[in-house]
């Protein structure tokens, strides 16, 4: 999630990822041999992407889907993690939906980050549940600040976690370390949060790095909030600074999408009139979530009335979100630079010698060709 409120990070973190690491840093001594493991050289990684990359055409411009012309499902997907913290911005919801599409993509796991762990888990395995995903297995985060639940509370107020068919891993960073060191292919990690548990589970077990990439929505490089000209200090890096810090000086491979090009990312018209009206189970458990959340951000906002139109009856919010999914599997809609980005302490991404070389979504080639993509991925009965 970019940003609860779209317009630009809160002023205030209400808990440093210092706190947190700390918290777990003497779980470093659990660095133990876990079934299956054996020593992946970044050579050896690169080399096992590029193979799973042959078969879900990653980075093969001529693989993708464009102006909404499917694709044929790859034989071997790439096996992914989703780090999220659903239930604040709407995005997230928009992100699980899209990346449960994408043919290219295996969730393995997926993780609530950033407090609120039961909340988050909750939303997490009622949307499985409903589109009918139980066989993927959730994790709770770690049981930080913020703590208590969101805009989407009312989806899931009468849903136990223990009515869930699925498996819920109440240590949900250690279901992440688990499930990329009992591996046998490399993982993409994709992150669409805040960072304490990626943080964490590094600290914990450092060689995760050489057995995942991790592709993430984070940032702000040349463009802010609403296309602003001028850089800002985005929500998933600034909410976590410390964290944002660790997870960027692992050393295993990172792409991004700033807020450069995710903040811009918006369907109206047609595009999301065919995304509201689908009776396609994914789209309308994102809908049926949209106006839920509408409701609970305009109920929790101080003297805002409800408007006699709901803004989720005529385009979306900006989803930030998606386009890190996109990213896991495909760059050829975007313009793509290797760029060395240091993450400072008060939450700025900026180019600097000192940074961490990554690679970042800075522009788009194919905005257009991207809505599609969604559009089409998330209305399609294949998937």
């Amino acid at each position: 999630m970019a940003n609860p409120g779209e317009k630009g990070p809160p002023a205030t973190v209400s808990r440093s990822a210092v706190g947190l690491l700390g918290a777990v840093g003497q779980s470093d001594c659990r660095r133990r041999v876990r079934s299956g493991i054996v020593g992946v050289s970044r050579r050896r990684f690169l080399r096992d992407m590029a193979a799973l990359a042959g078969s879900a055409a990653l980075l093969t411009p001529s693989g993708y889907l464009r102006a909404g012309q499917p694709t044929s499902r790859p034989q071997h997907p790439l096996p992914v993690i989703l780090d999220t913290d659903i239930g604040d911005d709407i995005d997230d919801t928009w992100a699980l939906g899209f990346l449960l599409k994408c043919p290219e993509l295996d969730l393995k796991l997926a993780v609530g980050d950033y407090g609120k762990s039961q909340y988050r888990g909750r939303l997490l395995a009622k949307f499985l549940q409903a589109v009918g995903r139980a066989d993927i297995p959730i994790g709770l985060g770690l049981d930080v600040e913020p703590h208590g639940e969101g805009p989407q509370s009312d989806w899931v107020k009468d849903y136990e976690l223990s009515s869930y068919p699925g498996k819920v891993h109440k240590d949900g960073v250690e279901a992440l370390i688990d499930t990329i060191m009992n591996s046998s292919q490399p993982i993409t990690v994709i992150g669409i949060a805040p960072m304490p548990n990626l943080a964490a589970a590094l600290v914990r077990e450092p060689r995760i790095a050489r057995r995942a990439r991790f592709v993430g929505m984070a940032g702000s490089i040349r463009r802010g909030y609403d296309d602003s000209p001028t850089p800002c200090a985005e929500w998933n890096v600034k909410a976590a600074p410390k964290a944002c810090q660790q997870v960027c000086g692992a050393g295993w491979p990172i792409t991004i999408t700033p807020l450069d090009t995710c903040g811009r990312v918006k369907l109206e018209g047609r595009r999301y009139a065919k995304v509201r009206d689908s009776k396609e189970k994914v789209a309308a458990t994102i809908i049926e979530n949209y106006r839920i959340w509408i409701r609970g951000t305009q109920a929790a906002a101080p003297g805002h009335s409800l408007p006699a139109a709901s803004p989720a009856e005529e385009h979306s919010s900006v989803l930030f979100d998606t386009v890190a999914v996109y990213l896991a599997f495909g760059q050829a809609l975007c313009r793509m630079e290797s760029l060395p980005i240091e993450v400072t302490d008060d939450g700025y991404t900026r180019v600097s010698e000192r940074g961490t070389r990554m690679l970042v979504a800075t522009e788009w080639k194919d905005f257009e060709g991207y809505k599609d993509l969604l559009v089409e991925r998330l209305t399609s009965s294949v998937g």
